[in-house]
Protein backbone atom coordinates (compact mmCIF):
# COMPACT_ATOMS: atom_id res chain seq x y z
CA UNK A 1 0.00 0.00 0.00
CA UNK A 2 0.47 3.53 -0.59
CA UNK A 3 1.58 5.88 2.52
CA UNK A 4 3.35 5.61 5.81
CA UNK A 5 3.35 2.16 7.47
CA UNK A 6 3.39 1.76 11.36
CA UNK A 7 7.22 0.49 10.68
CA UNK A 8 8.36 3.23 8.84
CA UNK A 9 9.23 4.43 5.41
CA UNK A 10 7.29 5.34 2.15
CA UNK A 11 5.86 1.74 0.27
CA UNK A 12 4.80 2.77 -2.99
CA UNK A 13 2.64 0.84 -5.55
CA UNK A 14 4.50 0.21 -9.26
CA UNK A 15 2.14 1.46 -10.97
CA UNK A 16 -1.38 3.32 -10.61
CA UNK A 17 -4.18 0.40 -8.96
CA UNK A 18 -6.80 -1.01 -10.69
CA UNK A 19 -10.00 0.75 -10.22
CA UNK A 20 -11.81 1.51 -13.51
CA UNK A 21 -15.14 0.53 -12.85
CA UNK A 22 -15.40 -0.47 -9.40
CA UNK A 23 -17.83 1.16 -7.14
CA UNK A 24 -16.80 2.45 -3.63
CA UNK A 25 -18.78 4.22 -1.25
CA UNK A 26 -17.68 6.55 1.48
CA UNK A 27 -20.22 7.49 3.99
CA UNK A 28 -19.43 10.74 6.22
CA UNK A 29 -22.83 12.60 8.06
CA UNK A 30 -22.67 15.77 6.13
CA UNK A 31 -20.35 17.47 3.52
CA UNK A 32 -19.71 20.71 5.06
CA UNK A 33 -16.69 22.80 5.51
CA UNK A 34 -14.10 20.15 7.55
CA UNK A 35 -11.20 18.22 7.42
CA UNK A 36 -12.92 14.29 7.08
CA UNK A 37 -15.39 16.12 4.29
CA UNK A 38 -12.70 18.00 2.48
CA UNK A 39 -10.94 14.45 2.45
CA UNK A 40 -14.18 12.75 1.38
CA UNK A 41 -14.38 15.15 -1.54
CA UNK A 42 -10.72 14.73 -2.29
CA UNK A 43 -10.62 11.27 -2.27
CA UNK A 44 -14.45 10.91 -4.66
CA UNK A 45 -12.78 13.09 -7.29
CA UNK A 46 -9.17 10.74 -7.56
CA UNK A 47 -11.65 7.76 -7.88
CA UNK A 48 -13.87 9.33 -10.79
CA UNK A 49 -10.64 10.33 -12.46
CA UNK A 50 -9.91 6.33 -11.82
CA UNK A 51 -12.90 5.57 -13.50
CA UNK A 52 -14.40 4.19 -10.60
CA UNK A 53 -18.04 5.08 -9.37
CA UNK A 54 -17.24 7.13 -6.47
CA UNK A 55 -20.78 7.58 -4.21
CA UNK A 56 -21.05 9.68 -1.34
CA UNK A 57 -24.09 8.30 1.07
CA UNK A 58 -24.54 12.11 3.29
CA UNK A 59 -27.27 14.55 4.30
CA UNK A 60 -25.79 16.94 2.13
CA UNK A 61 -23.93 20.37 2.83
CA UNK A 62 -21.74 22.73 1.24
CA UNK A 63 -19.65 20.65 -0.44
CA UNK A 64 -22.15 18.80 -2.48
CA UNK A 65 -22.25 21.16 -5.75
CA UNK A 66 -18.38 20.56 -5.64
CA UNK A 67 -18.33 16.66 -4.66
CA UNK A 68 -20.45 16.56 -8.05
CA UNK A 69 -18.52 18.74 -10.78
CA UNK A 70 -15.84 16.63 -9.75
CA UNK A 71 -17.09 13.21 -10.79
CA UNK A 72 -18.31 12.44 -7.33
CA UNK A 73 -22.09 11.13 -6.88
CA UNK A 74 -24.15 12.38 -3.77
CA UNK A 75 -26.35 9.54 -2.28
CA UNK A 76 -29.13 11.80 -0.35
CA UNK A 77 -28.61 9.49 3.15
CA UNK A 78 -30.20 10.41 6.79
CA UNK A 79 -26.48 9.50 7.91
CA UNK A 80 -26.06 12.10 10.22
CA UNK A 81 -28.61 10.76 13.02
CA UNK A 82 -27.11 9.03 16.32
CA UNK A 83 -30.76 8.10 17.73
CA UNK A 84 -29.96 4.13 18.10
CA UNK A 85 -33.13 3.15 16.43
CA UNK A 86 -32.61 5.10 13.58
CA UNK A 87 -29.03 4.01 13.32
CA UNK A 88 -30.48 0.57 13.14
CA UNK A 89 -33.06 1.31 10.33
CA UNK A 90 -30.21 2.95 8.47
CA UNK A 91 -28.38 -0.62 8.03
CA UNK A 92 -30.71 -2.36 5.86
CA UNK A 93 -30.97 0.96 4.40
CA UNK A 94 -27.46 0.95 3.33
CA UNK A 95 -27.12 -2.55 2.77
CA UNK A 96 -30.01 -1.88 0.29
CA UNK A 97 -27.96 0.78 -1.34
CA UNK A 98 -25.14 -1.49 -1.68
CA UNK A 99 -26.80 -4.40 -3.20
CA UNK A 100 -28.74 -1.94 -5.32
CA UNK A 101 -25.69 0.16 -6.82
CA UNK A 102 -23.02 -3.10 -6.53
CA UNK A 103 -20.78 -1.15 -4.37
CA UNK A 104 -17.71 -2.83 -3.23
CA UNK A 105 -15.90 -1.68 -0.53
CA UNK A 106 -17.25 0.84 2.32
CA UNK A 107 -15.33 3.48 3.66
CA UNK A 108 -16.63 5.21 6.56
CA UNK A 109 -15.81 8.35 8.20
CA UNK A 110 -17.17 9.27 11.56
CA UNK A 111 -18.40 7.55 14.15
CA UNK A 112 -22.46 7.01 13.76
CA UNK A 113 -22.21 6.13 10.20
CA UNK A 114 -19.21 3.40 10.59
CA UNK A 115 -21.70 1.99 12.98
CA UNK A 116 -24.04 1.67 10.54
CA UNK A 117 -21.94 1.00 7.55
CA UNK A 118 -20.36 -2.06 9.58
CA UNK A 119 -23.63 -3.68 9.94
CA UNK A 120 -24.29 -3.16 6.10
CA UNK A 121 -21.10 -4.11 5.02
CA UNK A 122 -21.19 -7.75 7.39
CA UNK A 123 -24.45 -8.22 5.78
CA UNK A 124 -23.44 -7.85 1.98
CA UNK A 125 -20.04 -9.25 2.88
CA UNK A 126 -18.13 -6.36 1.65
CA UNK A 127 -14.95 -4.76 3.05
CA UNK A 128 -14.74 -2.00 5.49
CA UNK A 129 -12.27 1.06 5.73
CA UNK A 130 -12.44 3.58 8.52
CA UNK A 131 -10.31 6.44 9.36
CA UNK A 132 -9.98 8.18 12.24
CA UNK A 133 -9.83 12.15 11.43
CA UNK A 134 -10.10 13.24 15.05
CA UNK A 135 -8.68 12.04 18.01
CA UNK A 136 -11.73 10.79 19.81
CA UNK A 137 -12.49 11.93 23.78
CA UNK A 138 -13.98 9.34 26.13
CA UNK A 139 -13.02 7.02 28.94
CA UNK A 140 -15.97 5.71 30.17
CA UNK A 141 -17.02 1.97 29.06
CA UNK A 142 -19.70 2.86 26.75
CA UNK A 143 -18.08 5.78 24.89
CA UNK A 144 -15.14 3.65 24.39
CA UNK A 145 -17.17 1.10 22.91
CA UNK A 146 -18.59 3.91 20.49
CA UNK A 147 -15.86 4.82 19.45
CA UNK A 148 -14.40 1.33 19.03
CA UNK A 149 -15.70 0.82 15.44
CA UNK A 150 -13.46 3.64 13.41
CA UNK A 151 -10.72 0.86 14.98
CA UNK A 152 -13.07 -2.39 13.54
CA UNK A 153 -12.61 -1.56 9.52
CA UNK A 154 -10.65 -4.12 7.78
CA UNK A 155 -8.19 -1.28 7.30
CA UNK A 156 -8.09 1.24 9.41
CA UNK A 157 -6.74 4.77 8.11
CA UNK A 158 -5.11 6.92 10.85
CA UNK A 159 -4.12 10.10 9.81
CA UNK A 160 -0.89 10.62 11.86
CA UNK A 161 1.25 8.29 13.98
CA UNK A 162 -0.14 10.17 17.39
CA UNK A 163 -3.26 8.80 16.28
CA UNK A 164 -2.23 5.24 15.09
CA UNK A 165 -0.47 5.35 18.53
CA UNK A 166 -4.31 6.86 20.07
CA UNK A 167 -5.93 3.55 18.24
CA UNK A 168 -3.12 0.94 19.65
CA UNK A 169 -3.61 2.27 23.50
CA UNK A 170 -7.54 3.10 23.34
CA UNK A 171 -8.42 -0.12 21.18
CA UNK A 172 -5.65 -2.80 21.00
CA UNK A 173 -8.29 -5.91 20.58
CA UNK A 174 -10.36 -4.32 17.57
CA UNK A 175 -7.28 -2.80 15.61
CA UNK A 176 -4.91 -5.17 15.66
CA UNK A 177 -2.06 -4.80 12.53
CA UNK A 178 -4.80 -3.29 10.49
CA UNK A 179 -3.84 0.43 11.07
CA UNK A 180 -1.83 2.10 7.88
CA UNK A 181 -0.55 6.30 8.64
CA UNK A 182 -1.92 8.55 5.48
CA UNK A 183 -1.79 11.88 6.39
CA UNK A 184 -3.86 13.95 5.42
CA UNK A 185 -2.82 15.53 2.04
CA UNK A 186 -2.49 19.59 1.54
CA UNK A 187 -3.07 20.53 -2.53
CA UNK A 188 0.12 22.04 -3.83
CA UNK A 189 -1.45 23.82 -6.59
CA UNK A 190 -3.45 25.85 -4.28
CA UNK A 191 -1.03 25.98 -1.26
CA UNK A 192 2.23 27.41 -3.17
CA UNK A 193 2.91 31.06 -2.99
CA UNK A 194 2.88 31.08 -7.28
CA UNK A 195 -0.67 30.66 -7.10
CA UNK A 196 -1.74 33.02 -4.78
CA UNK A 197 -2.25 36.77 -6.62
CA UNK A 198 -0.91 39.47 -4.52
CA UNK A 199 -4.21 41.93 -4.76
CA UNK A 200 -5.98 38.93 -2.59
CA UNK A 201 -3.09 39.20 0.04
CA UNK A 202 -3.73 42.91 -0.27
CA UNK A 203 -7.23 42.74 -0.01
CA UNK A 204 -7.31 40.22 3.21
CA UNK A 205 -5.13 42.83 5.31
CA UNK A 206 -6.82 45.53 4.19
CA UNK A 207 -10.47 43.78 5.40
CA UNK A 208 -8.27 43.05 8.72
CA UNK A 209 -7.36 46.37 9.16
CA UNK A 210 -3.58 45.85 8.74
CA UNK A 211 -1.64 48.82 7.97
CA UNK A 212 1.17 48.05 5.05
CA UNK A 213 4.04 48.55 7.74
CA UNK A 214 2.27 46.20 10.31
CA UNK A 215 3.89 42.32 10.32
CA UNK A 216 0.78 39.77 11.05
CA UNK A 217 0.74 36.81 13.58
CA UNK A 218 -1.53 34.77 12.54
CA UNK A 219 -3.65 32.18 13.77
CA UNK A 220 -6.25 30.68 11.72
CA UNK A 221 -8.59 28.30 13.99
CA UNK A 222 -12.28 28.88 15.23
CA UNK A 223 -12.77 30.08 18.29
CA UNK A 224 -12.88 27.48 21.02
CA UNK A 225 -10.48 27.15 23.93
CA UNK A 226 -8.48 24.47 23.39
CA UNK A 227 -7.01 26.12 19.89
CA UNK A 228 -4.90 28.34 22.04
CA UNK A 229 -6.50 31.83 21.62
CA UNK A 230 -5.78 33.27 25.11
CA UNK A 231 -2.54 31.85 24.74
CA UNK A 232 -1.68 34.22 21.97
CA UNK A 233 -2.95 36.60 23.38
CA UNK A 234 -1.00 36.51 26.51
CA UNK A 235 2.45 35.98 24.49
CA UNK A 236 1.70 39.10 22.27
CA UNK A 237 1.21 41.23 25.44
CA UNK A 238 4.87 39.86 26.05
CA UNK A 239 6.03 40.73 22.70
CA UNK A 240 4.71 44.04 22.78
CA UNK A 241 6.89 44.16 26.47
CA UNK A 242 9.87 42.94 24.30
CA UNK A 243 9.37 45.87 22.42
CA UNK A 244 8.08 44.40 18.61
CA UNK A 245 5.52 47.58 18.31
CA UNK A 246 4.83 47.02 14.26
CA UNK A 247 2.84 43.70 14.76
CA UNK A 248 -0.90 43.15 14.24
CA UNK A 249 -2.03 39.90 15.93
CA UNK A 250 -4.92 38.66 14.03
CA UNK A 251 -7.19 35.78 15.37
CA UNK A 252 -9.23 34.51 12.47
CA UNK A 253 -12.27 31.79 13.10
CA UNK A 254 -15.51 31.31 13.57
CA UNK A 255 -16.67 31.44 16.86
CA UNK A 256 -19.81 28.86 15.75
CA UNK A 257 -22.71 30.34 18.67
CA UNK A 258 -19.89 30.76 21.53
CA UNK A 259 -20.82 34.47 22.30
CA UNK A 260 -19.02 33.95 25.93
CA UNK A 261 -15.73 32.86 24.08
CA UNK A 262 -15.96 35.78 22.21
CA UNK A 263 -17.04 37.48 24.84
CA UNK A 264 -14.19 36.31 27.11
CA UNK A 265 -11.10 36.90 24.42
CA UNK A 266 -12.70 40.34 24.21
CA UNK A 267 -12.38 40.89 27.80
CA UNK A 268 -8.85 39.54 28.05
CA UNK A 269 -7.54 41.57 25.18
CA UNK A 270 -9.05 44.43 26.56
CA UNK A 271 -7.48 43.96 30.24
CA UNK A 272 -3.84 43.05 28.75
CA UNK A 273 -4.08 46.63 26.92
CA UNK A 274 -4.20 45.34 23.39
CA UNK A 275 -6.70 46.47 21.84
CA UNK A 276 -4.75 47.76 18.82
CA UNK A 277 -2.67 44.89 18.42
CA UNK A 278 -5.07 41.73 18.55
CA UNK A 279 -7.97 41.79 16.19
CA UNK A 280 -10.59 39.19 15.81
CA UNK A 281 -11.44 38.95 12.21
CA UNK A 282 -14.15 36.20 12.06
CA UNK A 283 -14.04 33.56 9.49
CA UNK A 284 -11.98 33.47 6.60
CA UNK A 285 -12.62 31.68 3.49
CA UNK A 286 -9.40 32.61 1.95
CA UNK A 287 -6.94 30.55 3.75
CA UNK A 288 -3.80 30.85 0.60
CA UNK A 289 -4.14 34.50 1.26
CA UNK A 290 -4.50 34.11 4.88
CA UNK A 291 -1.57 32.38 5.39
CA UNK A 292 0.86 34.63 2.66
CA UNK A 293 -0.54 37.59 4.58
CA UNK A 294 1.16 36.88 7.44
CA UNK A 295 4.51 36.82 8.79
CA UNK A 296 4.87 33.87 11.18
CA UNK A 297 1.55 31.88 11.85
CA UNK A 298 0.73 30.41 15.45
CA UNK A 299 -0.54 27.12 16.18
CA UNK A 300 -0.38 27.50 19.91
CA UNK A 301 -3.29 24.33 20.84
CA UNK A 302 -3.38 23.28 24.32
CA UNK A 303 -5.37 19.51 23.78
CA UNK A 304 -4.07 17.57 21.56
CA UNK A 305 -4.97 17.68 17.46
CA UNK A 306 -4.81 14.79 15.42
CA UNK A 307 -3.43 16.54 12.16
CA UNK A 308 -2.52 19.94 12.46
CA UNK A 309 -3.58 21.05 8.89
CA UNK A 310 -2.68 25.12 9.48
CA UNK A 311 0.37 24.24 9.91
CA UNK A 312 1.32 22.05 6.98
CA UNK A 313 -0.51 24.79 4.99
CA UNK A 314 1.53 27.92 6.41
CA UNK A 315 4.63 25.99 5.70
CA UNK A 316 3.39 24.78 1.84
CA UNK A 317 3.60 28.33 1.32
CA UNK A 318 6.76 29.39 3.16
CA UNK A 319 5.26 30.59 5.97
CA UNK A 320 7.54 30.35 9.41
CA UNK A 321 5.30 28.21 11.75
CA UNK A 322 5.42 27.87 15.87
CA UNK A 323 3.62 25.16 17.19
CA UNK A 324 2.95 23.18 20.54
CA UNK A 325 4.67 20.48 21.01
CA UNK A 326 1.44 18.10 21.63
CA UNK A 327 -0.43 15.83 19.71
CA UNK A 328 0.35 15.46 16.15
CA UNK A 329 0.87 19.10 14.86
CA UNK A 330 4.89 18.02 15.87
CA UNK A 331 4.92 15.58 13.10
CA UNK A 332 4.24 18.18 10.67
CA UNK A 333 7.09 20.90 11.58
CA UNK A 334 11.10 19.85 11.63
CA UNK A 335 12.23 21.72 14.90
CA UNK A 336 15.14 20.67 17.31
CA UNK A 337 15.80 18.52 19.47
CA UNK A 338 14.51 15.75 16.43
CA UNK A 339 16.06 17.87 13.82
CA UNK A 340 19.40 19.22 13.06
CA UNK A 341 18.76 23.14 13.34
CA UNK A 342 20.05 23.51 9.62
CA UNK A 343 16.96 21.58 9.06
CA UNK A 344 14.43 23.50 10.82
CA UNK A 345 10.96 24.15 9.20
CA UNK A 346 9.38 25.94 12.19
CA UNK A 347 9.51 26.38 16.18
CA UNK A 348 7.74 23.99 18.64
CA UNK A 349 6.87 24.87 22.38
CA UNK A 350 5.38 23.56 25.20
CA UNK A 351 1.57 23.66 25.00
CA UNK A 352 0.63 26.89 27.10
CA UNK A 353 3.28 28.66 27.54
CA UNK A 354 2.97 32.19 26.24
CA UNK A 355 6.47 33.24 27.68
CA UNK A 356 7.95 30.47 25.34
CA UNK A 357 5.52 30.97 22.41
CA UNK A 358 6.29 34.55 22.45
CA UNK A 359 10.32 34.16 22.46
CA UNK A 360 9.91 31.56 19.41
CA UNK A 361 7.57 34.13 17.71
CA UNK A 362 10.08 36.67 18.17
CA UNK A 363 12.85 34.71 17.14
CA UNK A 364 10.89 33.76 13.64
CA UNK A 365 9.83 37.02 13.45
CA UNK A 366 14.00 38.20 13.90
CA UNK A 367 14.90 36.33 10.91
CA UNK A 368 16.55 37.86 8.13
CA UNK A 369 15.69 37.50 4.41
CA UNK A 370 18.31 35.19 3.44
CA UNK A 371 17.34 32.74 6.95
CA UNK A 372 13.97 32.96 5.98
CA UNK A 373 13.98 32.36 2.18
CA UNK A 374 16.23 29.19 3.44
CA UNK A 375 13.48 28.05 6.09
CA UNK A 376 11.24 28.51 3.43
CA UNK A 377 12.38 26.51 0.85
CA UNK A 378 13.03 24.27 3.44
CA UNK A 379 9.58 23.81 4.61
CA UNK A 380 8.13 24.11 1.19
CA UNK A 381 10.22 21.04 0.29
CA UNK A 382 9.20 18.71 3.58
CA UNK A 383 5.31 19.47 2.71
CA UNK A 384 6.03 17.66 -0.31
CA UNK A 385 7.57 14.61 0.19
CA UNK A 386 5.18 14.16 3.14
CA UNK A 387 1.96 15.72 2.94
CA UNK A 388 0.77 16.50 -0.45
CA UNK A 389 -2.59 15.39 -1.33
CA UNK A 390 -1.17 13.33 -4.19
CA UNK A 391 0.31 11.62 -1.74
CA UNK A 392 -2.37 10.78 0.38
CA UNK A 393 -4.64 10.18 -2.59
CA UNK A 394 -2.19 7.20 -4.04
CA UNK A 395 -2.33 5.94 -0.26
CA UNK A 396 -5.85 6.01 -0.14
CA UNK A 397 -6.48 4.61 -3.57
CA UNK A 398 -4.12 1.72 -3.16
CA UNK A 399 -5.67 0.76 0.33
CA UNK A 400 -8.68 -0.18 -1.93
CA UNK A 401 -6.91 -1.66 -4.33
CA UNK A 402 -5.79 -3.91 -1.75
CA UNK A 403 -8.80 -5.14 -0.41
CA UNK A 404 -10.03 -5.50 -3.93
CA UNK A 405 -6.81 -7.69 -4.68
CA UNK A 406 -7.38 -9.60 -1.46
CA UNK A 407 -11.38 -10.53 -2.14
CA UNK A 408 -10.35 -11.54 -5.91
Amino acid sequence: MNGVGLSGGPVRAAEPPPLAGVTILQIIPALEAGGAERTTVDVAAALAEAGARALVATEGGRLVGELQAKGGIWVPFPANTKNPLAMALNVERLARLCRREGVQILHARSRAPAWVALGAARRQKIPLVTTYHGSYSGRTSVKLLYNSVMARGDVVIANSHYTADLIRRSHPEQAGDRIVVIHRGTDLSTFTPSAVAPARVEALRRAWGVAPHERVVLLAARLTAWKGQRVLIEAAARLRDLGLSDLAVVLAGDPQGRSAYERELDALIEARGLAGLVRRVGHCTDMPAAFRAASVVAVPSVEPEAFGRSAVEAQALGIPVVVSDLGAVPETVLAPPDADPAQRTGWRVPAGDAYALADALAEALSLGASARDALARRAQGHVEAHFSLDRMIAGTLDVYAGLLARGR
